[in-house]
């Protein structure tokens, strides 16, 4: 209790009798205590080898937008309309990792660029802790790219969506989960879903529930007609999220994200 003491024996007037002012100093120093140790509960237990497990990753295309894992200039025949698992994956050997290696232990960020786990250790993209890949979007004309919960083709169910197989306490991970969007011109848009209460100082959006309403808020990017734009996307699960603890070590992630493109009154482009 030392160490304690000699932090908050300064916060105790030298008019309160000694006897009372020790007694007065141990009561403090256990707050303190208790605070820290509150303040970690969100995250895993340190040292745990079991983060969330099995992501599935689904990304569509609306009219007139297209994407591609690489930079294939104004050939629209070589880009596509989804990305899939298969294609994050290839993307990923080419470094040398696995999209299954990528067991999405928590990690947090103030911007959605500079990850660190619970112990304030900055980690790397893909190894292990979260997922980052780069793609590239095109469109047929100026515009702006939302993400959207309404359907990118009729008859689809493609619109965005965090979803998870697990159930009980694991269900909750789908309210840790986090994905950004970051380009050279328009900097990183944060997508929480089933928003609360941003955390570790970030600046997050959510989508509508029931009917889709485009506005600046929705808006990731600008495009321009016919220029490819490097769009690089990162998924995680924030370990300081309240509901990122133990009970969802282990679950399943499904992330579906839709996007359609707007004009400058943030009305589909169809």
């Amino acid at each position: 209790m030392g160490f304690f003491n000699k932090i908050v024996d300064n916060m105790v007037s030298e008019k309160v009798p000694r006897k009372r002012r020790k007694r007065l100093i141990v009561f403090v120093a256990l707050i303190t205590l208790l605070s820290m140790t509150t303040a970690t509960v969100a995250w895993f237990t340190v040292n745990t080898f079991a983060g969330v497990d099995n992501l599935d990753i689904k990304i569509s295309m609306s009219a007139q937008l297209k994407v591609g894992m690489e930079n294939y200039g104004t050939d629209l025949t070589k880009y596509t309309k989804v990305i899939t698992n298969e294609m994050v994956d290839s993307y990923l050997q080419k470094q040398g990792k696995r999209l299954e290696d990528i067991m999405l232990d928590p990690v947090t960020t103030t911007n959605g660029i500079r990850f660190t786990n619970q112990r304030g250790t900055e980690k790397e993209p893909n190894d292990r802790s979260y997922l980052e890949f780069e793609c590239y979007f095109i469109a047929t004309e100026d515009m702006w790219v939302h993400l959207t919960t309404e359907s990118t083709e009729q008859g689809e169910d493609d619109g965005t969506k965090v979803t998870t197989t697990s159930t009980g306490a694991k269900a909750d991970v789908v309210n840790c989960a986090r994905v950004d969007f970051s380009t050279d011109r328009n900097g990183t848009a944060i997508y929480e879903p089933n928003r609360v209460t941003p955390v570790n100082g970030q600046t997050t959006f959510d989508l509508p529930t029931g009917t889709m309403q485009y506005s600046n808020n929705t808006r990731l990017f600008h495009l321009e007609q016919l220029t490819p734009t490097k769009v690089t996307i990162r998924i995680w699960v924030d370990g300081e999220d309240p509901q990122c603890d133990d009970d969802v070590q282990d679950a399943q992630l499904g992330v579906q994200l839709g996007f359609v493109g707007c004009d400058e009154n943030n009305v589909p482009i169809s």
